[in-house]
């Protein structure tokens, strides 16, 4: 991966953090897109820098074409052409569909799905060009196996598993793959700050009885952003103890 050129979405914290940085110690270049928090995003450059690679960060909304459009100038403009998309931006507005607000579905559907749309448009006419490619798509287990109190982001993570074996088709023989991970339960801030028997109550749906670590999910996108994974495309990966076993 030395000297590609990678975009991480969502790269702010969690999960995309621990992408950025894996990415950028196995020699990529990496562009970090995020929506609000400055700080946040500041900590994950300066953890790229400390891997040894070059990094620059982009607010905006990967909701918003003009946003998603004004990103990959950027980048283009900083590093040149990006090759390695990891489409990680994501958003949840939980609720029960009996109360389920349709903002709370329409933001949801938009940064998770729409967002992976517009960002993945952005990079595919230069990846064609170059006949060389990686997307890959965060998913979830819950777009697998569904969660009560989380249609919209169920829907809006089936959504990418659709989106990512239909253009995997369509580019295939470009020489771009196109993949999707899907994470289970994994140590964030979002699931640090559940209640110990809500999390008891979760390990229990779990075969590994643990829920993962963010560097976890990264090693898996880190091998398909890679050359060894040139021949696995249109594929989702599970990176979740083993709950959508198939």
């Amino acid at each position: 991966m030395q000297g590609r050129v990678a975009v991480v979405t969502g790269g702010g914290r969690g999960i995309g953090r621990a992408i950025a940085v894996k990415l950028a110690r196995e020699g990529a270049k990496v562009a970090v897109s995020y929506r609000a928090n400055d700080e946040a995003a500041k900590e994950t450059a300066a953890l790229v820098r400390d891997a040894g690679a070059e990094c620059e960060v982009f607010r905006g909304d990967v909701a918003s074409a003009g946003d998603v459009a004004a990103l990959f100038e950027g980048v283009e403009a900083a590093f040149g052409k990006p090759e390695i998309l990891v489409n990680n931006a994501g958003t949840t507005r939980d609720n029960i569909m009996l109360r389920m607000k349709e903002p709370e579905f329409d933001e949801v559907m938009e940064t998770n799905l729409k967002g992976a749309y517009l960002c993945t448009q952005a990079v595919l006419r230069s990846m064609v060009r170059a006949r060389w490619g990686r997307i890959i798509n965060i998913s979830s287990v819950v777009g697998i196996l569904g969660n009560a109190g989380q249609a919209n982001y169920a829907a809006s993570k089936a959504g990418l598993l659709g989106l990512t074996r239909s253009v995997a088709r369509e580019v295939a023989a470009r020489g771009i793959t196109v993949n999707a991970v899907a994470p289970g339960y994994v140590e964030t801030e979002l699931t640090g700050g559940l209640e110990e028997s809500v999390k008891d109550q979760i390990r229990g749906q779990i075969p590994m009885g643990r829920f993962g670590e963010a560097e976890e999910v990264a090693e898996m996108v880190a091998f398909l952003a890679g050359e060894g994974a040139g021949y696995i495309t249109g594929q989702t990966l599970a990176v979740d103890g083993g709950m959508a076993m198939q």
